[in-house]
């Protein structure tokens, strides 16, 4: 395993995470604790050291599933990431929550949840601008970053949001940011890397391999349970990024490497990636994520 600096949080993760929307029953299965065990074990021995998730990954389930298994283990092996700002009601059925009262009460119930004292990092969730320019919530935060139960704020931008909130950041004592990027979806690269590099940000890479599809797993045809996020997914959207996909794998993947692993180490081409969080329904699939850590791409890897 590599291990980055992210940001000026100072913090060292892994290049590699976990990342945990899967355990919140939204990707087609229920897990139990035994299995988390075993996936995080698995990370554990590849070197894995952060977990990512939220407060609405079932209603603090994620979050529950993790305090339970690093109540069992040594928790300062471990870097977590939680978010705030949504109220699960249901499958995909979720409500804004962003009021400094609410959030607070958010803080609260992940902190038990994950059976911690504080959060390594605690991130604004996909919220509109308005809700991220109130500066009593982060008035909040930061009091509750003094009382130590916070070591350091992020913002997971929404993959709708524009650059905004990458832009002022810093002014809200935000040291990460966490965006959707892969080798299909590089927005960021224009709307938000500027200021991750300006203002020395951590950033964290989601979706890295695509919802799987950058593992060349789905077909257009493949249908889908109906609770599993996927089933949602715009059709023709599907069509773009299955006909891309075959497309990479043709032109950019050298022989012999898996494409998800070689998908993983092309976001971490760029220096300023501090580390992708690719979701892993098993310990296997953990292993093969964790492979990628060790590949070195060269510079013409990128594709046109």
């Amino acid at each position: 395993m590599r291990y980055r600096r992210l940001g000026r949080t100072e913090l060292q993760v892994s290049v590699i995470g976990v990342g945990t929307w899967q355990f919140g029953g939204e990707w087609g299965r229920v897990y139990r604790q035994s299995e988390v065990d075993e996936i995080l074990d698995r990370a554990a021995e590849c070197g894995i050291n952060l977990i990512d998730t939220a407060e609405c990954y079932g209603d603090h389930l994620s979050e529950s599933l993790i305090g339970d298994y690093l109540s069992r283990r040594n928790r300062s092996d471990w870097i977590v990431a939680t978010k705030f700002g949504h109220q699960f009601h249901g499958f995909l059925d979720r409500t804004s929550c962003l009021q400094p009262q609410e959030v607070q009460a958010q803080l609260a119930a992940s902190l038990r949840a994950l059976r911690g004292e504080t959060v390594d990092l605690y991130q604004f969730h996909s919220g509109n601008d308005a809700a991220f320019q109130n500066s009593d919530l982060w008035a909040m935060l930061d009091r509750e970053r003094q009382a130590g139960k916070i070591q350091h704020l992020g913002i997971s931008v929404s993959s709708k949001a524009g650059d905004l909130q990458a832009r002022e950041a810093l002014q809200v004592g935000a040291e990460a940011l966490q965006v959707v990027y892969n080798r299909l979806e590089r927005r960021a690269e224009q709307d938000f890397f500027p200021f991750v590099k300006r203002d020395d940000l951590g950033l964290l890479a989601r979706v890295p391999l695509a919802s799987g599809y950058l593992a060349a797993k789905y077909s257009v045809d493949f249908v889908f349970p109906a609770n599993d996020v996927r089933a949602t997914f715009e059709p023709e959207m599907v069509r773009r990024w299955v006909a891309e996909v075959e497309t990479v794998r043709q032109r950019e993947v050298p022989s012999g490497i898996p494409l998800s692993q070689w998908a993983l180490a092309w976001c971490l081409k760029n220096p300023l990636v501090s580390a992708v969080i690719p979701g892993c329904k098993d310990p296997a699939q953990v292993t093969a994520n964790a492979r990628a850590a060790m590949l070195n791409l060269s510079d013409d890897s990128t594709g046109p």
